[in-house]
């Protein structure tokens, strides 16, 4: 019988971009279609605004997937959906903070 050994470090980069596609590309997803809707508030009413951002956050969320699989480590995979998700949420959230009215 041959030892397992070898595959557990594999086995853990495919659980570790499982569980970055899932949860960091919904936090992406979440905060893309917070900002869209704030972007898209202006030219479009309130509720085309979010709903046209609801729409395109699964096309982001599905790119987020498609990324985590295509990166070459898990490392890079996780810092390209949770870098965006953060830069983000810094720019939905962020103006309260600093004072900014939005």
């Amino acid at each position: 019988m041959k030892a397992t050994h070898p595959l557990t470090p594999y086995r853990l980069a495919v659980a570790s971009r499982t569980v970055a596609a899932t949860l960091g590309g919904y936090a992406l997803a979440a905060t893309s279609t917070a900002a869209l809707s704030l972007l898209l508030h202006p030219p479009l009413d309130r509720v085309e605004a979010v709903m046209t951002a609801t729409l395109l956050s699964w096309i982001i969320y599905a790119m987020a997937i498609g990324w985590t699989f295509f990166a070459r480590t898990a490392w890079l995979a996780w810092a390209g959906v949770l870098l965006p998700a953060l830069a983000l949420g810094a720019a939905v959230y962020g103006p309260p903070w600093w004072g900014i009215a939005a």
